[in-house]
């Protein structure tokens, strides 16, 4: 009885005693109360699976196959799972830790000086060893390296976020770069008929060599323009490839830029972005853990205290080792005494490394705001940039038709034709262009809201 009583005494006394260091607070950052670019108020698909919002079935695919095969989505798993065994291996240190030896001797040495005799000896012991987490270090051991784990998670949910993202602008990038090869190759098919025609021309004596030779040039920068895309656009395909988790190659057909309105964003409010962002949780967690090492070097100044016992059997003569029982029971105190200084200072060190870690923490937020304001202006200003574009498009299309018929019927000269034939291909190439950064602002401005629920899971649990 008085042996359960000392057991329970000492569990008591281990999880009752106090733990050294601060207790985590919740870093307060100033937040402005609106996004200054912020247009649309109602928070409406910031939760959703956005990529879906483009409805195009084959971004959608992508994206599905990359978030199981890329291997920095694979590796940020397997270091969420590294974090959780973390956990479980410094939880243990809270435990008493069991063993066991064996052994067998025989000798003839006698520390009393009476020599000559053989002695055996024969034992099998079971050990037990228990440090009483008085202080807490090994409580805030485990605190760190829960912390550790949930930031571990948000790592990999922002490893997740980004390469939606880069799926999602390569692929735009990709319809882009196809755009603009078909733009060119038709450019190059125009101007490869019209330098045929011209050459009849010459031949006939109908116009001069100088207008020949200008349409010769302007077949052949069309021609270094379908090269130039067909190369881009095989090398963002190999990018895409690798973001798959496969091997470089072609991904066959895909789809068309096609000039739609892309969705709108709400921003929301910019206290709520510091909930949504995954890095911004990390660092908040990543906080929390070097907080929590402060009270773990805390502890190491105080006195620890441990328990050993023995229990098994032990013999001089392997007839009576089963009817030889041993045991021991002990007690042990260990502290430091004087260290010039080092005991302090690795606390001082851990202050100094938790003071880092807010710091960047307050970074990271103000970096968030910075990246929501960029994209909410990028998309503003390249709204109203593609609208310039879209116009230009219109405009040089009619010049290159009323060009081609002053030209015909002797108005102007060949010069006019050939400037209106280089504007309308340059505005062509520059909305396919305007329109792919459009397109990819959206991604950056979902990337930096933190992006919606990564899985249907998601999802659902969030709905509970």
């Amino acid at each position: 009885m008085k042996k359960n009583i000392l057991l329970i005494f000492v569990i008591s006394l281990s999880f009752s005693g106090c733990m050294m260091g601060p207790d985590f607070q919740k870093p307060v950052v100033n937040t402005p109360t609106k996004f200054h670019y912020e247009m649309i108020k109602a928070d409406t698909v910031l939760n959703l699976r956005w990529w879906e919002l483009f409805q195009d079935p084959q971004l959608i695919s992508l994206i599905d196959t990359a978030l199981k095969n890329n291997k920095d989505v694979l590796i940020a798993a397997s270091r969420v799972e590294e974090a959780r065994l973390a956990v479980g291996y410094t939880k243990a240190d809270q435990w008493p830790s069991v063993g066991y030896n064996g052994n067998t001797s025989r000798t003839n040495i006698d520390l009393t000086g009476n020599g000559g005799s053989n002695v055996n000896s024969f034992s099998a012991l079971g050990n037990m060893n228990w440090e009483i987490d008085f202080w807490g270090k090994y409580r805030r051991a485990t605190e760190s390296a829960r912390a550790d784990l949930l930031g571990s998670q948000y790592a990999q949910r922002a490893v997740q976020v980004s390469l939606i993202s880069e799926i999602a602008s390569t692929y735009f990038l990709l319809l882009d770069f196809n755009a603009r090869l078909e733009i060119s190759k038709h450019t190059l098919q125009t101007r490869q008929e019209g330098l045929r025609i011209m050459n009849s021309k010459f031949e006939h004596g109908t116009i001069p060599q100088i207008d020949l030779n200008q349409a010769e040039i302007q077949e052949a920068f069309a021609a270094t323009a379908v090269p130039s895309f067909i190369r881009a656009a095989a090398q963002t395909e190999h990018a895409l490839s690798i973001l798959l988790g496969q091997n470089p190659g072609s991904l066959g057909s895909v789809g068309k830029l096609v000039d739609e309105q892309a969705p709108e964003i709400p921003a929301g409010i910019p206290s709520e972005l510091l909930e949504r962002r995954p890095d911004v949780i990390q660092a908040e967690y990543a906080l929390a853990a070097q907080n929590a090492r402060i009270g773990m070097v805390q502890a190491m100044r105080f006195p620890s205290i441990s328990l050993t016992g023995v229990l098994g059997v032990a013999s001089g003569d392997l007839s009576t080792f089963l009817s030889s029982p041993a045991w021991r029971l002990g007690g042990e105190i260990t502290g430091p005494v004087f260290s010039f200084g080092k005991n302090k200072r690795r606390v001082e060190i851990e202050k100094q490394r938790t003071k880092q870690a807010l710091l960047n923490y307050e970074y990271v937020v103000l970096q968030s705001f910075r990246e929501v304001e960029d994209a909410l202006i990028e998309i503003q200003t390249l709204e109203q940039e593609l609208k310039a574009v879209l116009k230009q498009k219109k405009a040089a299309e009619n010049a290159v038709f009323l060009s081609h018929q002053r030209y015909l019927e002797g108005v102007t000269s060949y010069l006019e034709v050939l400037d209106s034939d280089r504007s309308n291909f340059t505005a062509d190439l520059a909305a396919a262009d305007t329109y792919q950064r459009y397109l990819i602002a959206h991604v950056k401005l979902y990337k930096v809201l933190g992006g919606g629920w990564i899985s249907p899971e998601e999802e659902k649990d969030a709905e509970y």
